[in-house]
């Protein structure tokens, strides 16, 4: 009955949660325009641990999600996962944060298109189908009003990248879901778990999260 902590920081939303066996226990989130994962992610972490009476120690495994997102709010995010990995002597795992952000969704057919905002007309994304299975790759993206127009099935857009494009990509196969922005913790409970049993861990002193693009430094002039 593995107890997992499970982190999600890749975008606005700092969120973690405790599961037990796939099963989420507890979760901490709150997401804002400016990123506060630095001030909030470990504090957090301490309140999911007060609230159900369990100890660090307690632990199996800590699960963070690995991108792509936020450089800042990744490197936040997997250097606590690391840390509190060597402390513990227990497994990382690492899951992709498209993922994490599909499973907030539940649909009988089309394909599940998170949607995470990579500023201007650029996301990151991925396909899933029904059953959370990726069906084409991540990728960096720039949407203009002729993206996907070979796909036939039923687009259903989720994600803070997604809203963007509702004035562009306005064909009656592209669904749009706009409380479903970020992706939560609560959703990496399932995967952690499988993982767990699966023995598919990640060598903690290499890890590195999955940034997609080289980040650059923007100074004012």
């Amino acid at each position: 009955m593995a107890l997992i902590l499970n982190i999600e920081t890749a975008t606005k939303n700092c969120s973690v949660a405790l599961s037990k066996a796939g099963k989420t226990l507890a979760v901490r989130e709150l997401s804002e325009q400016n990123f506060s994962h630095a001030e909030k992610l470990h504090v957090f972490i301490e309140e999911l641990f007060s609230e159900t009476n369990l100890k660090l120690q307690d632990l199996n495994a800590i699960a963070v999600s690995q991108g792509p997102g936020s450089y800042t709010g990744l490197r936040i995010g997997v250097s606590a996962a690391k840390g509190l990995c060597y402390a513990l002597s227990i497994p990382l795992i690492a899951m992709d944060t498209l993922e994490v952000l599909a499973r907030k969704i539940q649909v009988n057919s089309g394909i599940i298109m998170p949607m995470i905002d990579a500023r201007r007309l650029e996301v990151y994304s991925a396909f899933f189908d029904s059953s959370f299975t990726k069906i084409r790759a991540t990728k960096a993206e720039v949407i203009d009003e002729n993206s996907f127009q070979q796909q036939s099935e039923i687009l259903h857009l989720i994600g803070d990248g997604a809203m963007k494009f509702k004035e562009i990509l306005t064909d009656e196969k592209f669904k749009y879901y706009p409380d479903i922005q970020f992706p939560s913790a609560a959703e990496m409970s399932i995967i952690s778990y499988q993982k767990f049993q699966n023995n598919q861990f990640e060598d903690v002193a290499y890890f590195e999260p999955f940034y997609l693009k080289d980040f650059v430094l923007i100074t004012k002039k």
